[in-house]
């Protein structure tokens, strides 16, 4: 009974926060993190996922949700101590630490974190998740859809978010988050990414002692990657720094694919002479394909070739609707335009990817997550590197970068070969084509496909004269079956005509009329 009336407290908490911020007139991207600041811990972690996804709400909103701060009381000891002793079941936690800190590092609405020593004298952080976080949020996401249905908000509501899908999203994006084993594999992915990059490093998983709730990793003392004054103490270069985050992220998205998407300084610091990733939770990836199409969209800009720009937006994108491509094209040259006169080197690459992405949700193509994911971590790490070497210029670094990727000789000349192998495959099956195409001719299966762009108005008028003759085949129809009714001799009788024939004539005049008054209704129209 206690636990239905918690459940019923909460959902009338949600409504009376959604009621107080008066949901029904709107939503502005300052009202929405207000809102979920309001509703608590749960939804500010959402909140800052949500920040990462300009697939799914505007860029404004993005921005404004990047400001939300997890600000969660911490665990108890006990209740940390607690935790640790469900997971590991066959020990005691004094069976495998000598010390646990009882004091965290760090606090968060998911999880907080704590150092340890090890029995064997190793340190170690141990993440260790809140308890029943999973089934809280679960909860609260159900809450949240149920209170919208109370409140009788729409879908969209003078602007272009869809909550409940939102809504979806976050809990599946959430649930990877929940599973810190999936965090672990991520990080060796990283470490074995970067094994070749000496001023690389991230920490590594003691994998016996990590479960799906704790995460065991190797302890790094570093400094905050902002913390300048320590940093030139001890004789670090901030130009340097900011040189080597930069190529490393570089590395990370067109080499490797795999990419960190939260980039802010509390998740980079520097030891050792390396800079260090932490908190791989939240990665983006980018396929092969998507790679190459990334760079081939970068080159196509730098050339101001809107039609190559076009191809690759299609074939990168997930169509969701019908496209009228010339829009398309012409937005794409009105983009290309603020560009023309700038290399690319004075290019803002977070501003011309999010630019991108604009356009093609505008014109109802959806970009895959990693491209999303990537069009916010870019402008993350634009500004942590303006922060450590102001003036850096990212772009020339990337220009660089990209023409190196580019044109190497041997992944051209594979290129150039498969092309030329594809195009000879093509050309000898040309007479295979014309022949099949004749043959279906002369049975009548020949079938055209024409896309009419910008043409909606006169298919409109194309679909109303096609309804009017099936009316008029209607009527016709009527009439000569009315008629051959009428000569029958039929016993049920109106005026002396058969019944059947006397409805097929009224329903004939009927019909007639109202396609003559349609006729002339136009006709008055169109002069």
């Amino acid at each position: 009974m206690k636990k239905r009336e918690k459940s019923s407290n909460r959902l009338l908490q949600i409504v009376e926060v959604l009621n107080f911020h008066n949901l029904l007139n709107g939503i502005t991207p300052q009202k929405l993190r207000k809102i979920l600041e309001d509703l608590g811990p749960t939804f500010v972690k959402l909140g800052q996922i949500l920040s990462m996804r300009p697939d799914l709400i505007p860029i404004e909103y993005c921005d404004e949700l990047v400001l939300l701060r997890s600000e969660v009381s911490a665990m108890s000891f006990d209740e940390v101590l607690e935790i640790i002793n469900e997971e590991y079941t066959l020990q005691n936690f004094d069976e495998i630490f000598s010390y646990i800190n009882p004091i965290p590092i760090g606090s968060a609405s998911i999880a907080q974190v704590h150092y340890a020593i090890l029995k064997n004298g190793k340190s170690v952080v141990l993440k260790v998740q809140r308890k029943a976080v999973r089934e809280t949020m679960y909860k609260d996401i159900l809450f949240l859809k149920k209170a919208i249905v109370l409140v009788k908000l729409r879908p969209s509501l003078g602007n272009s978010l869809d909550y409940l899908t939102i809504i979806e999203e976050l809990w599946y994006v959430a649930q990877q988050e929940l599973d810190f084993l999936i965090e672990a594999s991520h990080l060796e992915e990283f470490r074995l990414n970067n094994a070749d990059v000496s001023y690389v490093y991230c920490p590594k998983v003691n994998i016996e002692l990590t479960t799906s709730h704790i995460l065991a990793m190797e302890y790094i003392n570093g400094i905050e990657l902002l913390n300048f004054d320590e940093l030139i103490k001890i004789g670090y270069d901030r130009y340097e720094i900011a040189t080597k985050l930069a190529e490393n992220y570089l590395k990370q998205i067109l080499i490797d694919g795999f990419f960190h998407a939260d980039p802010h300084p509390g998740n980079v610091f520097v030891s050792a002479g390396k800079i260090v990733w932490l908190d791989l939770g939240m990665m983006g990836r980018l396929s092969e394909r998507e790679r190459t199409l990334l760079t081939e969209a970068i080159i196509a800009i730098k050339n101001d070739d809107a039609y190559q720009l076009k191809q690759i937006v299609l074939s990168m994108g997930v169509i969701r609707n019908k496209i009228d491509h010339s829009l398309l094209l012409s937005d794409l040259d009105n983009a290309l335009s603020k560009y023309a006169k700038l290399d690319f080197a004075h290019m803002n690459l977070s501003i011309v990817i999010s630019d991108l992405m604009n356009i093609a949700i505008r014109n109802n193509i959806g970009m895959p997550n990693g491209i999303t994911m990537l069009s916010r971590g870019l402008v993350t790490i634009e500004s942590v590197l303006e922060s450590i070497y102001p003036g850096l210029n990212f772009n020339k670094i990337a220009s660089a970068f990209l023409i190196g990727k580019s044109f190497n000789l041997k992944t051209e000349l594979i290129s150039i070969y498969s092309s030329l192998i594809y195009g000879i495959k093509k050309s000898v099956d040309i007479p295979n084509y014309f022949s099949d195409l004749l043959k279906m001719t002369v049975k009548g299966q020949t079938k055209i496909n024409l896309e009419l762009t910008g043409s909606e108005r006169p298919l409109k008028e194309l679909d109303n004269m096609i309804n009017k003759i099936v009316v008029s085949i209607i009527c016709a129809a009527l009439l000569i079956g009315s008629s051959l009714i009428s000569t029958t001799e039929m016993e049920m009788r109106l005026f002396g005509i058969p019944a059947f024939g006397v409805v097929g004539f009224s329903l004939a005049v009927i019909l007639g009329n109202w396609l003559i008054l349609k006729i002339i209704k136009n006709s008055k129209n169109n002069f």
